[in-house]
């Protein structure tokens, strides 16, 4: 039998979760005109990956490329082969050396990481003039490329001699483009100006 949740425990929830819970979910539905709580867009799921290209074989970055992820995330990442060959780049599909590494993030975890990107890493990018509208797609998911792991404040000096890019992927129950974005929009994502 499920235990009824203390008020301390309640409070424990981290921000983000909390204010989508408790006034984000509303004010969606209102503003989609969406007849059922239920059809309002959720997060369900964020992906931080990162491929190692050309230094596949280099085990110091890769163990580099892993160990920012779990930092970065607070969750070990894994480690992802290929999955066909491709000659040009050199890959045999399922060889010994990971092509990648990626953490999947859900409940706490995940919106911890989410309020930390929109709050802290991205107003720390260089020349920042907000994210793309346009990266949304047919299910309302959205990716998110970052060039630099340096801008998550996790990141030490030793880690960032080996820098590389993430992909964030955020994905999004009943989304759709509209619906996404201004669930994105709630939660603080900073998007350019350009035209939707």
């Amino acid at each position: 039998m499920a235990e009824k949740k203390t008020a301390a425990e309640k409070s424990a929830q981290p921000r983000l979760k909390a204010l989508y819970n408790n006034e984000l979910k509303a004010k969606l539905q209102k503003e989609l005109k969406l007849t059922n709580i239920n059809q309002v867009p959720e997060l369900k799921k964020v992906v931080v990956s990162c491929g190692v290209g050309k230094k596949r074989e280099d085990k110091r970055f890769t163990e580099t490329v892993e160990l920012t992820l779990a930092k970065i995330t607070g969750q070990k990442a894994t480690s992802r082969l290929a999955k066909k060959s491709i000659a040009t780049f050199k890959i045999r599909k399922g060889m010994g050396a990971p092509v990648g590494y990626l953490t999947t993030l859900r409940n706490d975890k995940m919106y911890e990481f989410v309020d930390r990107l929109i709050n802290i890493a991205l107003p720390h990018v260089r020349d920042f003039h907000g994210v793309s509208r346009n990266a949304f797609d047919a299910q309302g998911n959205y990716n998110l490329g970052l060039k630099e792991q340096t801008v998550f404040p996790e990141i030490t000096f030793e880690d960032a001699s080996a820098l590389h890019g993430l992909e964030i992927t955020f994905i999004i129950k009943n989304g759709s483009k509209e619906g996404s974005l201004k669930l994105l929009e709630l939660f603080g994502m900073p998007f350019s100006r350009e035209a939707k």
